[in-house]
């Protein structure tokens, strides 16, 4: 939605939106800008703040009929979940009186893609976790439920990041006053 804005606002500029789950070196890469979730390390680049994201646990309003709610993350060891598969997610997180808690989590189905593995989740498939605006339309839309919340783990930072340079390009100064107003 926040894309198909800026272009609609832009119509000089051509975006290339590359979604990726793995560490992108921007000038190398030649990308002008990227959006980062989570803590930043440091580095060459500038980065702006734009706010945070949760991590849920999701699962279809049907499934969760048929195997009832989970008390505690321990019990998504036992269950059906639907993976992120990558070496950036080896389990899932939570946490627990302000301690960290990771379950490793198993399943019949894993993907390298949050849109397929969110519609498994949607047709039932086994619990999911998401960042929250993955899921937002779907909870909305009443075809997913958050279970697990409070073991949520904390909130991600999300950043707009790119190179530092005196002179910014038009279209990344355009595109980056845009995502600090969404």
């Amino acid at each position: 939605a926040a894309r198909d804005r800026f272009v609609a606002a832009n119509p000089g500029i051509h975006c290339s939106v590359q979604l990726l789950d793995r560490f992108v070196d921007l000038v190398d890469e030649g990308m002008d800008a990227g959006i980062r979730i989570g803590a930043l390390e440091d580095s060459s680049l500038v980065a702006l703040r734009l706010g945070e994201v949760r991590q849920v646990v999701v699962a279809s309003p049907p499934f969760l009929r048929r195997t009832g709610l989970p008390r505690h993350p321990s019990e998504l060891r036992a269950r059906p979940c639907v993976r992120l598969a990558g070496p950036l997610r080896p389990g899932w997180a939570f946490q627990e009186g302000g301690r960290k808690l990771h379950v490793a989590v198993d399943g019949p189905l894993d993907f390298n893609h949050a849109g397929a593995a969110l519609l498994a989740c949607e047709r039932g498939a086994g619990f999911g976790q998401f960042f929250s605006y993955q899921v937002q339309d779907a909870l909305q839309a009443r075809r997913l439920r958050v279970v697990l919340a409070p073991f949520e783990p904390p909130r991600q930072p999300v950043s707009i990041v790119y190179p530092h340079a005196r002179l910014l390009p038009a279209r990344t100064r355009a595109f980056i006053d845009a995502a600090r107003r969404e």
